[in-house]
């Protein structure tokens, strides 16, 4: 590539004068951001999570107007070590319950289990009745307290404070603990109590060792990894601060995500340049000449894939779940920074040191550049090459039997399986279930503007209701909560929400929420929103490929590659939950944002392919075209496939199983994207159809 045709903006990002510049001064601007600028900050939403407009959704609307000291409802459930609770104790219980209801500022329900006047009330005009509900075997107890909270983080406070002066209070021979929607709440928001930290140097860690393993210099490393971990800490206050602007909601795991999406990318970018200015240093001496026509090689794909992957974030926009519109859309910053760095501040960083940034294997002139190598990905090219139909047919029938699996997946978790480890909440909320009505600890909540009188007369009748009661009156809004015969996230359970929902129909301003009303409303929006934004993210991608190549052919069958990874990661994972995991279903959002990661991202490599694959079949044809490209770009896409496979791995550290699902179906698609789809499929695809593959457009000789 002669120097005229190099683009001026790469010849001056690269050039000895410009270099440390463009390398320092954006990388001092974002350390004054990350300085004093801090992270955007809202006050969550209990709907944050729910659909927008869904029945569920609406009855927390409904809640959220009651009077402000009901707040969420914590249970506290004691349980005898052995044998009954004897009457000294349940005294002592009773006592307790009151003093807690006392300091909650409200009169808290037990459901109404043992029928009659509400807790707190008095039989038939004499002392006031116990508000502790004993179980009919005489082994448990329990209370139903409100805890006030201002945010999420102050519910956890509350909660703990709670089980704390519990604990302390607890007779001998009792144990307490504390579940209801208050409880879990809290659990969940401990599993992020600094997770964001925890994610960073977890992610960072294996980017440094695979960057290591990558480059074997012990100085290379330190460059991309300093520019991507700058980018990452400048994206997240970006990113969450744009949030808080335009008011779109996000949670706990957005910028847990957004870190880990930003360093996968980012580095991925970082390795296609980096494989290039090597090659380029074996042709010239000058290393901000080599570096300049390696950013005018790789711009072009950077900006094509990165493009791609912001337009298809962007998608998630349109979902009916505020949260996953908010991780769009910071992940959409995210990715924009990270190709920014990768683009403008990576090629500057490197050319302020010299050759000896190599170190120990120092690229110098005459040096034979890779895509003229015989290591092992030239192999495999020629491998595939005398067999093209053959390795078609076997890697097609291979993704086939991986995608079996998804015929049998389930979508929708039950409350006790969001955890890898289970916690306090969800274990008590199973005790309480073997001493009371199964559905104690989560009843269905009827909110309604309607007469309550006659909408608990609708209720109490539904099949399967053990009990119902008006819990809570003010403003013209009443709740009941209706407790179920079965067990929170059982079928059953779900189909009391439907039979309460049928019930009370006729009624103008009434609707059901609690916890199975929201999974139900959950899994009935998440495929609206897959039926939507899935086949928009297709659209785009093909678009995006059709306007690179300015062809048919190898667009369609470069989407049809993704959606054959998607398919075999999903079905491959979904062995792995049931076999190794043993996890009984999958989250109703892991599908929707395991397809936009690897369809978005598998775009990435497709065009590390494609674009290089282009440019050789201009000089030597079709056939030695793909052959080369492969040769060249083959290192670079199984390097960044596997990092970006691990990054998205370290998901797991947290232990909730939604994210240890997305990080594990990403990891598998990854892997057989860059370890079989990108290197073998696409390739023999390529081969077998020679020029046909660029239909109409004719790429030998193209200028």
């Amino acid at each position: 590539m002669s120097a005229h045709r190099t683009p001026a903006l790469a010849r001056a990002i690269a050039g000895r004068r410009l270099a440390w510049v463009v390398a320092l001064i954006p990388l001092l601007m974002a350390l004054a951001v990350i300085a004093m600028v801090p992270e955007g900050d809202r006050e969550g939403s209990a709907t944050d999570t729910l659909p927008v407009g869904a029945d569920s959704t609406l009855a927390v609307e409904l809640a959220d107007q009651l009077p402000e000291d009901e707040g969420q409802v914590a249970i506290v459930l004691w349980t005898a070590d052995s044998g009954e609770l004897d009457q000294a104790v349940q005294d002592e219980l009773a006592q307790q319950g009151v003093a807690l209801l006392s300091q909650a500022g409200g009169q808290g329900s037990p459901e109404g289990e043992q029928g009659g006047p509400p807790p707190g009330t008095s039989d038939s005009g004499g002392a006031p009745r116990s508000p502790v509900v004993v179980a009919e075997d005489g082994t448990a107890a329990f209370v139903a307290v409100p805890v006030t909270s201002t945010s999420a983080t102050d519910n956890i406070d509350r909660v703990e404070q709670l089980r704390e002066d519990l604990r302390d209070d607890a007779p001998d021979g009792v144990t307490v603990e504390v579940t209801g929607p208050a409880g879990i709440q809290a659990d969940i928001g401990q599993v992020f109590d600094g997770a964001d930290l925890r994610l960073l140097l977890a992610t960072a860690g294996i980017v440094a060792i695979l960057l290591i393993i990558t480059y074997r210099s012990p100085v290379l490393w330190l460059v991309p990894l300093a520019v991507v971990g700058i980018a990452d800490r400048f994206a997240a206050i970006v990113a969450t601060n744009v949030l808080e602007v335009t008011g779109v909601a996000w949670d706990e795991s957005t910028v847990g995500i957004l870190s880990v999406l930003v360093f996968g990318a980012g580095t991925d970018y970082a390795l296609l340049l980096i494989s290039r200015y090597r090659d380029e240093l074996k042709t010239t001496d000058s290393r901000h000449e080599a570096m300049a026509h390696a950013l005018a090689r790789t711009t072009e794909a950077v900006v094509s894939s990165s493009t791609t992957v912001v337009l298809g974030l962007l998608t998630l926009l349109l979902s009916a779940i505020p949260t996953t519109r908010g991780l769009g859309l910071a992940c959409a910053v995210g990715v924009v920074i990270a190709a920014t760095f990768a683009l403008v501040v990576l090629p500057a960083a490197l050319v302020l040191f010299g050759r000896w940034v190599f170190w120990p294997k120092v690229p110098r002139v005459g040096d034979a550049v890779l895509v003229d190598s015989r290591g092992v990905w030239r192999r495999v090219g020629d491998a595939v090459a005398e067999r093209p139909r053959t390795f078609v047919a076997g890697t097609v029938a291979a993704l086939a039997l991986l995608a079996i699996g998804t015929t049998s997946i389930t979508t929708g978790l039950d409350p006790a399986d969001q955890f890898l480890q289970r916690p306090e909440a969800i274990s008590a909320a199973d005790r309480l279930g073997e001493s009371f009505p199964a559905g104690t600890s989560d009843p269905v909540q009827v909110l309604t503007r309607d007469t309550p009188e006659q909408v608990l007369g609708a209720v109490e009748v539904v099949e399967g209701v053990d009990s119902a009661q008006i819990t809570t009156t003010g403003d013209g809004i009443a709740r009941i909560d209706a407790v179920p015969d079965a067990a929170p996230g059982s079928d059953a359970a779900r189909d009391v929400v439907l039979d309460v929902r049928a019930a009370v129909a006729d009624f103008d301003d009434t609707h059901v929420g609690g916890g199975d009303a929201e999974a139900l409303d959950a899994k009935d929006y998440a495929a609206s929103d897959r039926l939507l934004i899935l086949p928009l993210i297709l659209l785009l991608v093909l678009g995006a490929l059709l306007l690179l190549l300015r062809s048919v052919v190898a667009p369609l069958l470069l989407v049809a590659t993704v959606l054959a990874t998607y398919a075999a990661a999903m079905g491959a994972s979904w062995w792995l939950f049931q076999g190794v995991f043993g996890f009984e279903a999958m989250d109703t959002g892991v599908p929707l944002l395991a397809f936009l990661f690897l369809v978005a991202l598998g775009v990435d490599y497709n065009i590390f392919l494609v674009t290089r694959a282009r440019e050789e079949a201009r000089e030597h044809g079709t056939r030695n075209g793909m052959l080369r490209a492969l040769t060249a770009t083959g290192g670079v896409i199984t390097s960044a496939g596997i990092l970006l496979a691990a990054v998205f791995a370290v998901l797991g550290v947290l232990p909730l199983v939604v994210l240890a699902q997305l990080g594990a179906i990403i990891f598998v698609g990854v892997l057989l994207d860059t370890l079989v789809v990108r290197t073998v499929l696409v390739p023999a695809l390529a081969l077998t159809l020679g020029e046909k593959f660029w239909w109409p457009r004719k790429v030998t000789g193209d200028a």
